[in-house]
């Protein structure tokens, strides 16, 4: 029997597979954070007497059980069994009668899905933030490496002024920080608990909600039991739009690999281990692992849209809408967190071609250093710009290859050390600790 179903009631078989679509698949990603949010609430109902001391340590037992069955791989949701939440609920009845039937006192399946969901989200956008930390970690070793190799910058994809490998890959070591302030933002939505709302309406059972905040290691609650069910949708959207951020960052980084390992840029080359050929063209070595991350990251960038149209014109209040969401979020988890590992493992192994500046076809780019160098010795810019164009023009100009870049975050002065501390500052606004620390509690207790 369903949560939900009441005697003698039926629902067509038709109904049933296209009610619960994809969920029982999707809700295996949430079986370890059901167990832990039915440990804090089962705590929480002993406080308030709904529960006996002997029926607590039955189902933590119980429940601790399940965990580990989780964490081994070992966790199945049955035939017949429609969500993670009846599993469970259906293993502890099996094992302890009406003990495990109690367990669902002062709470729906609506707050249910909510808290799971919520720990859900923290938890992969923690595995999120510590796959950027490495790629960040990357990018400014490559930076400090190649901070002396030069690099032709561009405007409009013509020759602009010199650049270097160094600010190449420190910029976007520095983009990452950016990203990472969108996920801490989206973390901090996640962070907060909706269990105790019920259905949207809250409770006739004096429930301790600041208990169970505690317990799962909450930064706060959704204070107000209608706002908490409208949280989802909400959530979602938030972790989306940091993930396409990032996929944004990371899409416009495979651009430029595919770009500068081409024949006619030849700034960089992938080994020989990164690339695939051609089927018909024997010296062909193609940048399969950029295009595809720039392909999977460009899409990624459309996923808070589509949880927009999902949620468009719902009113207040729970919606089997939403069920849909968790077909959106939990893949783009696993996408994002595969593309930034390659793109890891792709600047780690790439290869920079020096001295790129010594050929005379870049002699252009050296053409704002000389109108420089005229304004140091006196010439008012407008007429020092005026006469290097007269230079470039009759023949006579000469590029002054030798660079003076020292102002904070140009060639000669990238601020590695000040970009790493930023990122430092902004992770450790997490707090991660307290969340392990409140959840460790909570499995050994």
């Amino acid at each position: 029997m369903k949560l939900w179903q009441k005697e003698n009631t039926v629902t067509s078989e038709k109904i049933e597979r296209f009610t619960v679509g994809r969920d029982r698949e999707m809700d295996l990603h949430l079986a370890e954070f059901d167990v832990l949010g039915n440990l804090a609430h089962a705590i929480m109902l002993e406080t308030i007497g709904l529960l006996t001391a002997d029926d607590l340590s039955a189902l933590k037992t119980e429940l601790h059980a399940i965990y580990e069955q989780i964490q081994q791989g070992d966790f199945t949701i049955e035939d017949g069994v429609e969500d993670v939440h009846s599993q469970v609920e259906l293993m502890l009845t099996r094992k302890l009668g009406d003990i495990g039937k109690k367990i669902h006192s002062g709470r729906s399946r609506n707050d249910q899905v909510l808290v799971d969901m919520k720990l859900y989200t923290r938890d992969r956008l923690f595995q999120v933030v510590e796959a950027t930390e490495k790629l960040f970690s990357v990018l400014i070793s490559q930076s400090e490496k190649h901070k002396n190799d030069l690099l032709p910058g561009y405007t409009h994809l013509q020759i602009a002024m010199p650049s270097s490998f160094g600010l190449w890959f420190g910029a976007y070591a520095e983009a990452l920080i950016d990203d990472v302030v969108q996920l801490n933002a989206a973390y901090r939505l996640a962070n907060r608990n909706p269990l105790g709302s019920g259905a949207g309406y809250g409770s006739s059972f004096p429930l301790n909600r600041t208990l169970t905040t505690a317990l799962l290691g909450f930064e706060g609650m959704h204070h107000n039991v209608v706002y908490a069910q409208m949280s989802r949708g909400r959530t979602e959207q938030a972790a989306l739009t940091a993930i396409s951020s990032l996929a944004a960052t990371v899409s416009r980084l495979a651009m430029d690999v595919c770009l500068y390992n081409s024949q006619n840029f030849s700034f960089i080359v992938l080994p020989d281990d990164l690339t695939t050929g051609s089927s018909i063209m024997p010296h062909k070595k193609n940048p399969d692992v950029a295009e595809l991350l720039r392909a999977k990251t460009n899409r990624m960038k459309a996923l808070p849209m589509e949880v927009t149209m999902v949620l468009s014109n719902l009113p207040s209040g729970y919606h089997r809408d939403m069920q849909l969401l968790k077909e959106i979020l939990m893949p783009a988890f696993d996408e994002i967190l595969d593309c930034l590992d390659v793109a890891t493992f792709m600047l780690e192994n790439i290869k920079v071609k020096e001295n790129l500046l010594d050929d005379t076809k870049y002699d252009l780019l050296f053409s704002v250093e000389r109108v420089n160098e005229l304004v140091i010795n006196g010439v008012p810019f407008r007429d020092a710009y005026r006469q290097v164009g007269a230079e470039i023009g009759d023949g006579s100009y000469v590029a002054p290859r030798e660079l003076k870049h020292t102002h904070e975050g140009s060639i000669g002065n990238l601020q590695n050390d000040l970009i790493q501390t930023r990122m430092k500052q902004e992770l450790a606004r997490f707090e991660f600790e307290k969340v392990e620390k409140a959840l460790n509690n909570l499995i050994v207790s």
